[in-house]
């Protein structure tokens, strides 16, 4: 690789950018064939590696296929992501897979029509109604360790910190939002059933989630 390159890709390997993976995204900014502006994620505030921490994502307003979104959901002070809460579609797989606190937990939201599957970290697991009270955390966390997989989810709502807002989320409206850990960058919509102002931000619960779909 060139050591001309001051920037590089988060490592999501969405395949945006017609390549399968961001290694073979640089290989070919490296031979001239494809620029750093293919990569949906490039910014041009270069010279720290995406999630570096000084060099952070930025929130243009739109999502990947240009919808507008009312805010950004981030995680809540200390935590790793928005807490996510799933159904998974066999509720009883809580129980018989023996799912609780700090399990992770492997599926994809098919309800919501989302085709990746999530790398989840339970935070709490309800063997009465089957949901799962879950970070976000991605497949690098869960190397190494036991996962179990449900396969496949109903994404029930999210809670977290209302950032990056465009338009005021009210109470009992449904609104559009951007999970800040989306590896697809789609804008997300649910009804919004609590709203409390605290010393860190706004602090909310969205449920009833769809994806917004493109035209």
């Amino acid at each position: 690789m060139s050591k001309k390159l001051t920037w590089l890709p988060p490592g999501k390997n969405c395949g945006q950018c017609g390549e399968k993976s961001c290694i073979s995204f640089l290989r070919m900014v490296d031979s001239g064939n494809k620029g750093l502006s293919d990569c949906p994620f490039y910014t041009e505030n270069i010279g720290k590696p995406y999630g570096s921490g000084t060099n952070e994502t930025a929130y243009t307003g739109l999502d990947m296929l240009g919808h507008p979104y009312d805010f950004v959901l981030h995680p809540l002070p200390g935590e790793v992501s928005a807490r996510k809460i799933v159904l998974p579609f066999r509720a009883d797989m809580v129980e018989v897979m023996d799912i609780k606190k700090g399990d992770i937990v492997l599926g994809r939201p098919m309800g919501a029509g989302c085709p990746i599957p999530h790398v989840l970290r339970v935070i709490k697991a309800e063997w009465q109604t089957g949901l799962l009270y879950t970070w976000v955390v991605g497949p690098k966390y869960s190397r190494d360790r036991e996962v179990k997989d449900v396969v496949a989810y109903h994404m029930i709502g999210f809670e977290g910190l209302a950032k990056n807002i465009r338009k005021e989320p009210s109470f009992g409206c449904r609104a559009s939002f951007l999970p800040g850990f989306c590896m697809m960058a789609l804008n997300h919509t649910g009804l919004v059933n609590m709203l409390l102002e605290k010393n860190c931000g706004l602090h909310i619960r969205i449920e009833d989630i769809h994806l917004l779909a493109g035209k």
